[in-house]
């Protein structure tokens, strides 16, 4: 009897440590259990805050050029400067909020701050598009020689703190809510990691639905009924996707924050490499340092080989002989000594940064068809039946729609088929599909210049050289501008997809949940480069065109738009060759087990 009673209590306690998650918690600091909190239902709360999210701030994105150029007389080239200084300070921002979010507020709190700031700033942007005496006098900058009102000061500051307070908040929701969702899924349950991989491409496809939305609805409103009602209506979707997103706290698996940041270890390992720069190598790689097995078995950590490149990281790893002493003593200074396998993760990181630096061009090219290809459409003819026109700002839907129908082929057909005739489980390698993107994103900038010549050569034929975007549109429909749209469409769904299982799966584990970022940096750089880019055009061919720069002034009929596309399928293509360079000398990271806590015997 007494033997039934301990072998029922330790079947009952095996159960109950199979469903315990580790590493996560619930919204009381308990231990988090598999039949109570995560999964997929509780992540699809994630996925539809994701769409509202989006679909409050890509409308933003591709129609604040008309935003700051027709209602606060922005010059067009500043506008379009101004939309790519907004998104890359909300990109690069990712970054630091991720490193909080991690070792500091947690994931979910990170969530909930980042949406209050988002419809902060929101709120103040429907604040100022309502109130004329925070905005200039109404003025038609498209008409030849008008004196239009600038922004005064405080009108300025007003916009500006606007905006940033806006590109802070959407920082924080683009780098923890991703993470947030993959918390719900455990990696070590084959069950719930083919969810975890459903998750990811669920992502993807509420970006998409949450895009469609704004871009026809919120763009419809902000043309036809005001700005203030468009930005109103953003203001509610992310009220709303925070209201939806926290009514989930019980049901979540929640991250505990992680004091030991992987950002930090990586910076320890230049810092000890600098300081031990005179120190020589061991010729033996074992005499550098690195913990002993009996202490890997006291905690959860991970190993890597030692590895012959980049050699000179390898001085964070030697020992002097106080560093011996204070091993001894267990208190060794991590900016004077590294483990080998953290050594190894540096090189890891420096070793996918040329693959980083080769996608930020294929950003700058996204940069123009969220600015100067929407000014395009304004100046064509968007009618679509007698009584419906389609707004410029609209012409992603095209990519975007055709995403929400391809993502599914892509997963359920294409990446089935190509795994039977390669043998890898994603179809292709990680950098053969980032490859494809990059070549598709030059292509469709030579596509943007030859509709580009197209378009400036029907408003010359028909004398319409200085008409009047929207008012006066050219008998040429803005379908024209959908291929150069379809082709980016395809890059965009290779290219940022691929990059972001590349960052995932390479990075160190103590850089998983920040990996994501990555990406985020690389647009931010790339948002970056294209506002100095369109100055630096500007100023070198300020003496060589009668408009007074390839993109100077307002008339777009009269500046050369069409040079500069060229020229950016040229710079695309040489940043492709390079990436095949680069790529071909890439060696993927061994995958090795990690210690986890505890005995054996367990």
């Amino acid at each position: 009897m007494e033997n039934r009673v301990v072998d029922g209590n330790v079947k009952w306690m095996q159960e109950e440590r199979a469903e315990v998650v580790d590493g996560k918690v619930d919204w009381k600091g308990r231990k988090a259990l598999k039949h109570k909190h995560g999964g997929m239902k509780v992540s699809l709360l994630v996925l539809a805050a994701i769409a509202m999210e989006n679909m409050a701030t890509l409308s933003l994105a591709v129609n604040f050029v008309s935003y700051f150029n027709g209602i606060m007389h922005y010059e067009l080239a500043d506008a379009a400067n101004m939309v790519t200084n907004y998104m890359g300070v909300s990109y690069i921002l990712s970054i630091v909020v991720a490193v909080l979010a991690d070792t500091w507020i947690g994931r979910y709190r990170c969530v909930v701050i980042s949406g209050f700031f988002e419809s902060l700033g929101l709120s103040l942007l429907t604040i100022e598009a309502h109130m004329r005496s925070l905005k200039p006098d109404i003025c038609n900058v498209y008409v030849k020689n008008a004196d239009c009102e600038k922004l005064s000061g405080k009108q300025e500051a007003f916009l500006l703190i606007s905006l940033y307070l806006l590109a802070f908040g959407s920082s924080g929701l683009k780098a923890s809510l991703p993470s947030h969702g993959a918390d719900q899924f455990d990696e070590r349950d084959p069950k719930e990691a083919m969810q975890m991989s459903s998750f990811f491409n669920s992502l993807l496809l509420a970006v998409c639905i949450g895009g469609a939305v704004s871009l026809t609805f919120n763009v419809y409103i902000q043309d036809h009924n005001g700005w203030d009602w468009g930005f109103g209506i953003s203001t509610v979707a992310i009220l709303l996707a925070t209201i939806i997103f926290a009514f989930g706290l019980p049901l979540y698996r929640i991250h505990l924050p992680n004091t030991k940041n992987g950002i930090i270890q990586i910076i320890q390992v230049y810092i000890a490499a600098i300081r031990n720069r005179n120190l020589p190598l061991p010729e033996d790689p074992m005499e550098l340092y690195e913990i002993e097995q009996d202490k890997e078995a006291a905690v959860e950590v991970e190993y890597q080989p030692h590895t012959d490149t980049f050699r000179f990281l390898d001085k964070a790893a030697i020992q002097r002989k106080s560093d011996v002493q204070d091993e001894k003593q267990e208190a060794s200074n991590p900016w004077k000594l590294c483990r080998v396998t953290q050594v190894e993760n540096a090189k890891i990181i420096l070793s996918m940064l040329p693959i980083f630096c080769c996608s930020i061009i294929m950003t700058l090219c996204l940069a123009q068809l969220q600015t100067f290809s929407v000014q395009q459409g304004s100046t064509m003819d968007t009618s679509i039946t007698k009584h419906f026109n389609i707004p410029p700002a609209s012409l992603p839907i095209i990519p975007v729609a055709f995403l929400i129908i391809i993502i599914p082929f892509y997963d359920r057909i294409c990446v089935p088929f190509l795994r039977k005739l390669t043998g890898i489980p994603t179809g292709i390698t990680h950098l053969q599909r980032i490859g494809v993107g990059l070549i598709l994103s030059s292509i469709s900038m030579a596509i943007a210049a030859i509709i580009e010549v197209k378009r400036k050569g029907v408003a010359r034929d028909n004398n319409m050289l200085d008409a009047l975007p929207v008012k006066q549109p050219l008998p040429l429909t803005i379908f024209w501008l959908s291929f150069q749209y379809f082709v980016f469409g395809i890059a965009d769904m290779f290219t940022y997809v691929g990059l972001l299982e590349f960052f995932y799966s390479e990075a160190p584990k103590g850089l998983k949940s920040t990996s994501t970022c990555f990406l985020w940096c690389s647009m931010a750089i790339g948002y970056f480069l294209s506002s100095m880019l369109v100055k630096i055009v500007n100023t070198a061919t300020k003496n060589i065109t009668a408009s007074g720069g390839w993109l100077a002034g307002n008339n777009i009929n009269r500046n050369h738009l069409n040079l500069f596309f060229l020229f950016l399928s040229i710079l695309s293509f040489i940043n492709f060759s390079v990436y095949l360079f680069v790529s071909k000398r890439y060696k993927y990271r061994s995958q090795h087990p990690v210690v986890i806590s505890g005995n054996s015997e367990d």
